[in-house]
């Protein structure tokens, strides 16, 4: 059932999502890469489990974070069990849980979560100004309360390591107590994520443009 499940939702992103945006992508300075590209008949005895996993619900195979996390397989697959979570279960509504998504995304000009979820993004009703605005570093105006909850619930919480009184207040008007641990959960998680990549040197596909380029704010 939970493959079933698995296999269904992440084919809604293969065509545009994280896992087609990091598909055996080089290392982004063209030198040799910190983690070569891993094969399913490479993966060692703990490896294997996880590989097989991924390779169920993935398009592009064991490519993106998952080529480094595949190196430590016990914590590869508790993040494989929690992205499936923060991604597919999460309580928070998809436009809302992408835009926190995009928001670690520009804070930390990752360039593969960018290209890959601003499409999913937009997919999910997110504006394209909102999207336009965020990426050239701005607040985006014209968002909708429960937007404008989340761009500063998350900004407040990454930027200054804490949530004011009056941001808490906000978002308890917004959201239940749940979807507030959910949507700090993953932009928490996509900080990580974020470090995954750069730690990796992950970039976008050959042949397309990054998001971000050198020497822009």
């Amino acid at each position: 059932m939970r493959s079933t499940i698995l296999t269904s939702s992440l084919a809604v992103a293969a065509a545009g999502g994280w896992f087609a945006a990091t598909m055996f992508a080089p290392a982004a300075t063209g030198k040799e890469p910190r983690f070569p590209q891993l094969t399913m008949d490479q993966l060692d005895e703990k490896q294997k489990p996880l590989g097989e996993q991924v390779m169920k619900v993935s398009s592009v195979g064991l490519a993106g974070p998952y080529n480094p996390m595949m190196r430590s397989p016990v914590l590869g697959q508790r993040l494989f069990d929690l992205f499936h979570y923060l991604r597919w279960e999460t309580s928070v509504p998809t436009k809302l849980n992408e835009f926190a998504i995009l928001i670690i995304g520009r804070q930390w000009r990752s360039q593969v979560e960018w290209y890959a979820h601003a499409p999913l993004a937009a997919k999910a009703g997110l504006s394209p100004d909102i999207i336009a605005e965020l990426k050239a570093g701005k607040r985006p105006s014209n968002m909708a309360e429960d937007e404008a909850v989340v761009y500063d619930f998350v900004t407040e919480l990454t930027t200054t390591q804490k949530v004011s009184d009056e941001t808490y207040a906000r978002a308890k008007k917004v959201f239940n107590d749940q979807q507030i641990v959910d949507l700090t959960a993953v932009a928490g998680n996509y900080v990580m994520v974020a470090m995954m990549l750069a730690m990796s040197e992950e970039t976008v596909p050959p042949g397309k443009e990054p998001p971000f380029k050198v020497g822009e704010k």
